[in-house]
């Protein structure tokens, strides 16, 4: 997961440029295919190690890209490292009240983060706004 996110931080100002589009991406001097190619296995890489590591975990990458975006706006050199945050405390936040609710026995964390996750994109996909995100 380390690698993953060393090699994710430092993306964030080409993911900027790629947000342009392919034409002006080319004309500032970026692999358009290569860092899209980088990119997607730098991707791959996080959710696959992720998911080793604490197995599958509905809506929490989704959760947290989306609530990052929300509080940065479209900056990749922001969005990226909030996102990260933003994924640990949900996860860490959606365990303690899967412990706490019940009095013997706990709540799955993938079924708390399916509990909050749901209502958010419901919300996310009634907004008006949601295209200029």
């Amino acid at each position: 997961v380390l690698c993953g996110l060393l090699l994710a931080l430092p993306l964030g100002g080409t993911l900027n440029i790629l947000g342009l589009g392919d034409d002006t991406a080319r004309a500032l001097g970026v692999r358009v295919e290569r860092a899209r190619l980088f990119s997607a296995a730098v991707a791959v890489l996080l959710c696959a190690a992720a998911t080793a590591a604490v197995g599958p975990v509905a809506f929490v990458g989704l959760v947290a890209a989306h609530c990052a975006r929300l509080l940065t706006g479209p900056d990749h050199r922001w969005s990226l490292p909030i996102s990260m945050a933003v994924g640990a405390v949900l996860l860490t936040a959606s365990d303690t009240a899967g412990r706490l609710i019940l009095d013997h026995g706990e709540i799955q964390v993938g079924l708390m983060t399916a509990i909050v996750g749901t209502p958010f994109f419901v919300w996310l996909a009634r907004r008006r706004d949601l295209v200029k995100m």
